[in-house]
């Protein structure tokens, strides 16, 4: 657990691991997160039991305002896939979104987590700026390329994702 002041001083955010019985609280936020993709509510709830040690909630005064559902990449477990993050609108611009990455990333689950991958349309003005805001601060060193496209995965029905690729500072080090 990490309790963590807001810029106002006067409300404590708490990050925590989840457990099934925040599943349908988590597909409550995401719903009211728009223009976030909807999982079903049994998808969050096993998000939420089976990947625990690898997504976390934010708390505000006890009520739900972040989520991040991440998980090691079977094929390649250096690797975090970040899979979606929410934000309530009234926890906006106080970093939480920062502070949860950083939270499961300082977990000895993910000790060894080497990178970090996510994928973001085009025009997910917010994701760009979380994960590049991130990048900067945690040192790290941010690409992108086309991954799953609009015509050949997604039928015409989904905008085009970008794989987002953030190498750590301790894999680059590694590197050099």
């Amino acid at each position: 657990m990490d309790s963590i002041r807001s810029k106002t001083q006067k409300d404590t955010l708490r990050l925590r691991t989840p457990s099934a019985t925040d599943g349908a609280k988590v597909w409550d936020l995401v719903r009211n997160c728009k223009p976030l993709d909807e999982n079903s509510m049994y998808c969050n709830i096993i998000q939420c039991d089976h990947f625990a040690e690898t997504c976390v909630v934010a708390e505000l005064n006890g009520k739900m305002v972040g989520w991040i559902s991440a998980y090691l990449v079977p094929s390649d477990p250096d690797t975090l896939f970040v899979w979606q993050v929410a934000v309530a609108p009234e926890a906006r611009g106080h970093g939480v979104g920062v502070r949860m990455l950083k939270d499961i990333l300082d977990r000895d689950v993910t000790s060894d987590v080497e990178r970090l991958h996510t994928t973001i349309t085009d025009d997910n003005d917010a994701s760009w700026a979380l994960f590049r805001k991130f990048s900067r601060i945690s040192g790290g060193d941010l690409t992108s390329k086309s991954h799953y496209t609009k015509d050949q995965h997604f039928q015409d029905c989904h905008s085009s994702e970008n794989l987002v690729i953030i190498e750590l500072p301790e894999a680059l080090a590694r590197a050099a």
